[in-house]
């Protein structure tokens, strides 16, 4: 074991890009733990075969059935497995994941260096939690008054969407005056339009996602008043998000 990592470390060393990667790794832990989770269980779920892998997520899935007899389970378990539709040039299992990897870069990475791993972690939880139960809500409203079919009971609802969507909200208080308000406009249009132009569960459930994200501004600010704005600033967030009040945080308007 000790010769692996003399070795491992000797490998990283004579690759000047390998620490600073690690470093920034490290930076957003929790980010980069969920992600190989999911590159994990993204693997595992390519080599199901196709029958099995649909009975398997929707057993892990948060549709009306699974949360009336398992919801802290289906909550939990549907965050970690996403849809093995590929989305990504190439096919199988990597262009599965690629997408999430970019984006949890892009916005999961950055939200959580600034917040800190536990308000992180909390505007994710209340993101997917509260977007999946209203859209499941909305859904079994359909069924009884007769819009949706009985078998919706049963559909199909994995992944990390709601929880992006969450994180994605709460940006808004993180970015530069000049670009808070066409930002704030540009999220709610692209999570909007498509619940205008034909409401499903997972519209309901992205848009509900996104207002729980705004919603989340008592937990951006700062935890200390004397927060140097040098601590918090460019270093820690992408170039869109890089300047914003003394204490980076953007209050609502």
């Amino acid at each position: 074991m000790r010769r692996f990592l003399h070795r491992a470390r000797s490998w990283a060393r004579s690759r000047s890009w390998v620490m600073p990667v690690l470093r920034r790794v490290a930076t957003a832990p929790g980010t980069y733990l969920w992600l190989a989770a999911l590159f994990a269980t993204t693997v595992v779920l390519h080599h199901m075969s196709p029958e099995f892998e649909e009975q398997f997520l929707r057993r892990h899935s948060t549709n009306i059935h699974e949360l009336s007899t398992n919801p802290v389970r289906v909550l939990v378990a549907s965050a970690f497995w996403i849809d093995g539709d590929t989305t990504w040039p190439g096919g199988g299992w990597l262009g599965s994941w690629l997408p999430y990897a970019v984006l949890f870069t892009v916005f999961h990475a950055p939200a959580e260096r600034w917040l800190g791993s536990g308000r992180w972690l909390a505007v994710v939880t209340f993101a997917h939690v509260g977007a999946s139960l209203v859209s499941e809500g909305v859904l079994d409203w359909g069924i009884r008054h007769g819009h949706a079919p009985q078998s919706a009971m049963n559909t199909l609802d994995v992944g990390v969407s709601y929880a992006l969507a969450g994180i994605i909200g709460v940006l808004a208080y993180r970015i530069p005056p000049l670009w808070h308000r066409p930002y704030t406009a540009a999220v709610l249009i692209f999570y909007g339009v498509p619940l205008i132009a034909g409401a499903t569960f997972t519209e309901v459930g992205h848009f509900s996602a996104v207002l729980i994200g705004l919603g989340c501004y008592p937990l951006t600010r700062a935890r200390d008043s004397g927060r140097s704005s040098g601590r918090d600033s460019g270093r820690d967030l992408p170039p869109a998000l890089d300047r914003g009040t003394s204490t980076g945080v953007r209050t609502p308007s």
